[in-house]
């Protein structure tokens, strides 16, 4: 069954390991790492960065692999040590890829700073009261 509407993702791959950053293979010409090779990382889309499997930081790129080894290379980025997998999601619109992005951190507990820019619904005060309730029932367990 076809859609009416364009993909938002048109492919993705799941938990490639940071070392196609470091992999040299040869070419034609020059050796050039693993990443160099791969088409599918010139383009734009999302890229979640993982540590251990735990989604740690989620970004966008105009230039997925740039942007990726920026993270992979420069010791100074915020995020070089401490992330050893990731994925990534092409998406070519700007503005779904704003939103994509924005959906995906506030679904995942990350390192990001940023707030996605999307309208966010404030907690019921019913369910502060819960959870103020929750917090209360585990600090003070009844003992039998």
């Amino acid at each position: 069954m076809t859609s009416k509407f364009p993909a938002v993702v048109s492919s993705y791959a799941r938990m490639w390991p940071r070392e196609v950053f470091d992999r040299v293979v040869k070419g034609e010409g020059r050796q050039r790492t693993l990443a160099q090779h791969l088409d599918i990382l010139k383009k734009s889309g999302i890229y979640i960065l993982y540590r251990d499997g735990v989604p740690y930081y989620i970004g966008k790129a105009t230039k997925m692999r740039s942007r990726l080894w920026q993270h992979a290379w420069n010791p100074r980025s915020r995020h070089y040590n401490l992330w050893n997998f990731f994925s990534f999601f092409v998406v070519e619109d700007p503005d779904q890829r704003d939103e994509l992005e924005g959906i995906l951190i506030a679904a995942m507990p990350t390192a990001n700073s940023s707030r996605p820019r999307l309208p966010r619904e404030r907690l019921d005060p019913r369910i502060t009261a819960m959870l103020r309730d929750l917090r209360k029932s585990h600090a003070n367990p009844i003992i039998h």
